[in-house]
């Protein structure tokens, strides 16, 4: 298969494998296949419709994890908005950039050969954990564990980094606000990962999840282990925030929690609807942005979520239209009164 000049043709498993020196590679081994897979996808749907941003490979990984974005996000999203914890993910983020750190100085130091966004997921999960361990434990608000966490996980990145071993500075840019072209096979393959034990962890704890979101006491009351299924969301959303890091950087990833999910919730009528609709609204403002920042030459995170922002200003517009049909629709009660009684006079 001919390709354009700087386009890399799909990889097989095997080549990837070559190419990377990761512990991780044989556990990955079926992922970078699925890469492998929808890379020579993408190269058919350029050779067949010239669209000039499909013709790279790092342009393949970072849309694939771009899609998984607008579902993950979203998905856990809408559970944390309805349960008024929407700001956890910029704890959760801030926490992760130290992750990123960690990685980075023990590749520096250590010459590990760890993946920065691995050492971000354990980092993020443990710090999602003592959000939950520090409001059970002092019973403080969930807003104040969340700052405590913040400041803590992002002054220990900011420590390390400016300790620059072997140069631990440099590129950490591409962590802060997301680079399209720094998505590797090996970030991309970890994102699918994180994107199935999320995905399939709703999928299995959907009912509990909804009986926690919306009535803690009557879901204890029910059997159901509250503080559990606490910090199954929480660690959820740390996957996720991680995920998302990759193209939308520390300081914007949480937005994908949120603005799709409130955008949503301007036009939707119930838990269900309002889940599927921020999926939709996510996914195109992914999409949009991912090729509005290609053509445009700028940051893909804020592109994104200036897109994000602008589909959920139209889903207000579209939610007050819809709410002025139905009052529209409905006869005022003593228009029914005058009614009936202008019919029993006749």
């Amino acid at each position: 298969m001919t390709t354009a000049a700087g386009a890399v043709p799909s990889a097989t498993v095997q080549s990837v494998l070559s190419q990377s020196s990761s512990p991780l590679d044989p556990v990955l081994a079926p992922f970078y296949w699925l890469l492998s897979l929808w890379s020579e996808f993408l190269f058919g749907v350029h050779e067949a419709t010239g669209i000039e941003l499909l013709q790279y490979a790092f342009m393949h990984r970072a849309i694939l994890v771009g899609l998984c974005i607008g579902v993950m996000a979203p998905l856990i999203g809408t559970f944390l908005v309805h349960r008024q914890l929407a700001l956890i993910g910029d704890a959760l983020a801030h926490t992760a950039f130290a992750g990123v750190a960690i990685g980075l100085f023990l590749n520096a130091v250590l010459n590990l050969g760890v993946s920065p966004y691995l050492t971000a997921v354990i980092v993020a999960v443990v710090a999602a954990l003592l959000i939950e361990l520090i409001s059970e434990a002092t019973g403080a608000y969930n807003d104040v564990s969340m700052a405590i966490v913040l400041s803590t996980g992002f002054a220990l990145g900011t420590v390390l980094i400016s300790l620059n071993a072997g140069g631990l500075a440099v590129g950490i840019n591409q962590y802060l606000f997301g680079n399209l072209s720094t998505v590797s096979a090996e970030n991309a393959a970890i994102l699918l990962v994180l994107f199935a034990v999320i995905v399939g962890t709703v999928a299995l704890t959907r009912n509990q999840l909804l009986y926690v979101t919306f009535d803690e006491t009557a879901a204890a009351v029910a059997g159901i282990d509250v503080n559990w299924y606490n910090r199954v969301m929480v660690m959820l959303t740390a996957l996720v925030v991680v995920g998302a890091m990759q193209i939308m950087g520390v300081i914007l990833v949480a937005a994908m929690l949120v603005v799709p999910v409130a955008g949503a919730a301007q036009v939707s009528r119930s838990f269900g609807e309002s889940l599927l609709v921020s999926v939709v609204l996510a996914e195109l403002a992914v999409t949009l942005g991912i090729a509005a920042s290609y053509y445009g030459e700028a940051t893909a995170g804020g592109v994104i979520v200036l897109v994000a922002v602008g589909i959920y200003v139209a889903s207000v517009a579209v939610g007050k239209a819809q709410d002025r049909r139905r009052t529209d629709a409905t006869p005022e009660v003593g228009s029914i009164d005058e009614t009936e009684h202008s019919t029993s006079s006749d």
